[in-house]
């Protein structure tokens, strides 16, 4: 009975420690694949390319800002009506 009883101990212990052994491991996979993961992320942002710049918004103000002047030159806006419209494209 002593070997099989110790033999049955021997199991329990290495399976045991094989459950244990495995936990282990897979912790240690996911941490280093988060750290993975999280280098490749800021690796592909480093060598992203850059946005294109944005069209400029003077162009519009500045279109806007000729029609109305013209539409003051031709009468159909007062001078008060052009002056509050400048203002709003302006943000004054």
């Amino acid at each position: 009975m002593g070997l099989l009883r110790m033999a049955t101990r021997t199991a329990v212990v290495a399976g045991t420690a094989t459950a244990v052994s495995g936990r282990v491991a897979r912790r240690q996979n996911q941490k280093y694949a988060a750290q993975d993961q999280q280098a490749y992320d800021q690796q592909q942002q480093q060598y992203a390319p850059p946005p294109p710049p944005a069209a400029p918004a003077v162009d519009d103000t500045t279109a806007e800002l000729q029609n109305l002047a013209q539409l003051n030159k031709q009468g159909v806006l007062t001078d008060e009506e052009f002056a509050a419209a400048k203002a709003k494209i302006l943000g004054i």
